[in-house]
């Protein structure tokens, strides 16, 4: 039987120079392939340093990554191909078009011709931004700019795609539109890794959660386990809230 995780992590620990603390501190846990999962914490609680690791944008200080079976030390290059990001900053060119920023983006995955083009406008049509497909995307609004980043990181169909905040400044709309598409994707057998802070959102769209804070993971499981194991919590904001203290975050 095939081993079901596609994301393994023991003992991550990264600190970084002149830091007093590790931003990651020991954390070990699993990704099953094909679900939907949630690293939520509040602000510089180690979540983007730990998916900035997952994502091969810098070495961890010590412990093991696996990806899809394969070491992220030492087999990164024939990892990265199957990986797509989607940054919270918006990683567009303002004076491109749609279309030319997402032929770009998809060749840099290796797509190119016919092939490439049919995706870029089956998703184009996907996410309603067809008919302004040709306009510079500093023309766009901020909806319009998420939907062309989220296609820019799942256009080669990765078979992991790492999300950061991806519906954050959008309305209730294009939010919307956005899960419902990712729900899609992942069907289709793409495991996601989201961060963010809409806890409702993140309680209706995970499968399951890690709930990290300086540097530690928390709690984990579904978010009705978790909902259920903390005496009071009618929700995940509330298992949020309580296991981070409620104090604010700079």
């Amino acid at each position: 039987m095939s081993n079901p995780a596609i994301i393994e992590i023991e003992h991550l620990t990264k600190t970084f120079r002149n830091a007093e603390e590790p931003a990651v501190n020991g954390i070990s846990f699993s990704i099953n392939r094909n679900e939907i999962f949630g690293l939520l914490g509040p602000n510089g609680a180690g979540k983007t340093t730990t998916i900035s690791i997952l994502c091969g944008l810098f070495p961890p200080t010590s412990g093991k990554v696996l990806i899809d079976g394969k070491d992220i030390h030492t087999e990164l290059d024939s990892i990265k191909n199957i990986l797509g990001i989607v940054p919270q900053d918006i990683a567009l060119y303002p004076t491109l078009t749609a279309r030319e920023n997402l032929a770009f983006y998809g060749s840099m995955y290796g797509l190119y011709g016919k092939s490439l083009k049919d995706k870029i406008e089956v998703w184009l049509q996907k996410l309603g931004l067809k008919d302004a497909a040709n306009r510079k995307v500093s023309t766009y609004s901020g909806g319009m700019k998420r939907r062309v980043n989220l296609i820019a990181g799942i256009l080669h169909s990765p078979k992991i795609l790492f999300l950061d905040e991806p519906t954050v400044g959008v309305d209730v709309h294009s939010r919307n539109v956005i899960i419902q598409h990712l729900k899609e994707v992942n069907a289709s057998g793409t495991t996601i890794i989201y961060t963010s802070h809409h806890m409702e959102e993140a309680e209706h769209f995970c499968t399951r959660v890690s709930i990290i804070d300086r540097g530690k993971i928390l709690t984990e499981g579904t978010p009705a386990e978790l909902i259920s194991r903390n005496a009071g919590s009618t929700n995940l904001e509330n298992v949020f809230l309580n296991l981070t203290n409620r104090k604010l975050r700079d």
